[in-house]
This record gives structure tokens, C-alpha cells and sequence, in this order.
């Protein structure tokens, strides 16, 4: 039997935390999770804000030209927090229409702090209760969802957080739902 795919998108410059805690806590559940991300270094790595350097994958460019087989068989989509990787990566086009499709076919998707900014593009959150980091509690409400900085909010196949101090108790909501919609 193969391993659940799970996948962390983001962008260089994203907040360590919430890159970090995901992805080593998804390996130890057995997950095969590929970090994919706009560039990389001569050594495949990735960074932080805070200096800390990842293994990445999947460039974003080649994700980008043929995302189908992700659609099939992925099981989680993780977005790392960092205003300015989030800020950047919400302008890849390709990307917003990676998550709307990701979404209408009912997959878990799981936001922490300015994550929440890619749903907002992607038009998944109107109805819907979502946390983010309190700076973007406009941009939340203005798309139709209701604001809440509780420390995880499951609102059908979208997991959210506000903060990195909450990475656990996320990750576990996040497992939890995938389990619970029994995601194909």
C-alpha cells in the first residue's frame, strides 16, 4: 500500500514554524509529503524567514505545468504561513486554480496565519468560518467567511489556525479530517 500524499505548497521567505512542524509531523504519520516551492538552492533547499533551510522537492514551476497527478492522489494540502511568501505565491495564477480544484474535490486543505490569504484567492471561503493571523481578519471577513483566532477551526475539508503557537493541536485537526472524510 503506498503512502497518503500530502503536500506543503509555499514560496521562499515562508515562517519557519509552520513550514518545519508540518512537514516532520506528516512524514512521522506516514505521509509522503513533498514541499513545493518557487526556488531552490544547489543543494534543493529552501528558506525561512528565520534562516532555517528545507528540503524541497517539487520546483513550483514544474508543479505548475501538470498538477494532475496531485489532484489524484494527494490527500492533504498544507499552506505554510509568512505574510510575504504568502503574498507572493497568491499572484501564481495556476496555484489559486490548483487550490479551487483541490477544494471543489472535497480534499483537506489546511491554512495556518496568512495561508488563509490563497483561500481568500481561491474563492473557497465565502460561508465559511476560517482562522488567520489578526491582521487579515478584513481580508477574511471581506470574502465571506466569519474571522475567528481560535487555535484550530474545521469548517467541512478546511482546517485553520491564526498562529504558529498552535502547530500542534492543527496538524492533529488536519490528520483527523482526512481520516473523518475518508479522502480518495
Amino acid at each position: 500500500m503506498s503512502k497518503p500524499l500530502a503536500i506543503l505548497i509555499t514560496w521562499n521567505g515562508f515562517q519557519d514554524q509552520e513550514l518545519v512542524y508540518p512537514y516532520y509531523r506528516l512524514i512521522g504519520a506516514g505521509y509522503d509529503c513533498k514541499i513545493i516551492a518557487d526556488s531552490r538552492d544547489s543543494k534543493g533547499r529552501i528558506y525561512g524567514i528565520l534562516g532555517v533551510n528545507m528540503p524541497c522537492q517539487v520546483l513550483l514551476k514544474d508543479f505548475l505545468e501538470d498538477s494532475s497527478t496531485y489532484l489524484e492522489e494527494g490527500k492533504l494540502l498544507v499552506i505554510p504561513g509568512g505574510v510575504k511568501a504568502l503574498e507572493k505565491l497568491r499572484q501564481e495564477v495556476k496555484v489559486i486554480e490548483f487550490v479551487r480544484k483541490w477544494n471543489d474535490l472535497g480534499k483537506v486543505i489546511s491554512s495556518t496565519c496568512h495561508g488563509a490569504q490563497i483561500l481568500i484567492s481561491a474563492g473557497v471561503t465565502k460561508g465559511r468560518a476560517i482562522a488567520g493571523y489578526y491582521s487579515i481578519k478584513d481580508d477574511i471577513e471581506n470574502s465571506g467567511a466569519k474571522y475567528s483566532a481560535d487555535p484550530v477551526v474545521c469548517d467541512g475539508n478546511i482546517v485553520s489556525s491564526p498562529h504558529y503557537d498552535f502547530m500542534g493541536e492543527w496538524m492533529e485537526a488536519s490528520l483527523k479530517t482526512v481520516s473523518a472524510l475518508k479522502v480518495k
